[in-house]
């Protein structure tokens, strides 16, 4: 079996999917899916189908969206596979588990792999950091479940990924500015600004690119317009490091030009106290 959740929901087995086509048993797959190998209760199934509004047939209900899965599993798997629906969706005291192992769903893979990248990152290995960051990036094609209606359960996970995803990226970038790839992360950063315009990290990080790229005025516009932003919409100046890196601009502090080195922090904290 193969499961995708980052992106459009995605499960496959012997090449014939298994995601129903109806919302709430999507909702089902997509959970069980985000636990391999672990129970899932009902009452967390039923919250996140139904929430606070669970109706009276609601066991019941859930038994049949089950059903529907295992006969959609069973289908796929043919007659001549080994075990049955039964065994890969099964029953547990008081809740259901879905038997594959956890490298069969993209998320774990993911999580790996961010995982390897960090590790590689906090040694100061930035060229293999890099490369797993990317690879662990490379498994998304869009927003998690992206065609899921979420219950409030989905929701805090897809929240939790779609956060992961941005520190991964973040990361990533960092490598990147240690290896010296100032000049090819100045389109990237000018898109992930627009998208976060209050996100100092990446800010500081599209700072520096500029700056290495010996472009220091656009740099320091980049401070002006953020710190207008910040006050005007949050009432705040921005934070001691991102001020701390726009005076070592106006300095013109060598530190600055620093590439891969001892230092093994992200750039936004490249002046912190």
């Amino acid at each position: 079996m193969k499961i995708q959740v980052l992106g459009p929901l995605s499960a496959d087995v012997n090449g014939v999917s298994i995601v129903p086509t109806a919302g709430k048993p999507r909702q089902i797959l997509a959970l069980l899916s985000f636990y391999p190998g672990r129970v899932v209760p009902v009452t967390t199934l039923m919250e996140e189908i139904w929430g606070s509004n669970m109706p009276r047939s609601a066991m019941t209900t859930l038994q049949t969206y089950i059903l529907q899965l295992r006969r959609r599993l069973g289908t796929a798997m043919g007659p001549d596979s080994p075990g049955n629906a039964k065994e890969v969706l099964a029953t547990r005291h008081g809740g259901y588990l879905l038997q594959v192992p956890p490298e069969c769903v993209d998320v774990h893979l993911y999580e790996q792999r961010a995982a390897a990248g960090q590790a590689s990152f906090e040694k100061g290995d930035d060229e293999p950091a890099a490369a797993q960051f990317r690879d662990a990036l490379a498994l998304w094609e869009g927003a998690a479940l992206v065609d899921v209606s979420t219950g409030p359960i989905l929701e805090i996970e897809v929240l939790r990924l779609e956060e992961s995803r941005l520190v991964t990226v973040e990361r990533r970038i960092d490598a990147d500015l240690r290896l010296g790839r100032h000049a090819e992360l100045i389109a990237e950063l000018t898109d992930l600004m627009a998208r976060h315009p209050q996100h100092e990290g990446l800010h500081s990080q599209a700072m520096v690119a500029l700056y290495r790229s010996g472009r220091q005025a656009t740099a320091l516009d980049v401070y002006r317009r953020l710190r207008i932003r910040l006050v005007e919409e949050l009432g705040v100046e921005p934070s001691p490091q991102l001020q701390r890196l726009h005076q070592a601009m106006l300095a013109v502090d060598p530190a600055l030009d620093v590439l891969s080195g001892p230092r093994r922090g992200s750039t936004f904290n490249l002046y912190a106290a």
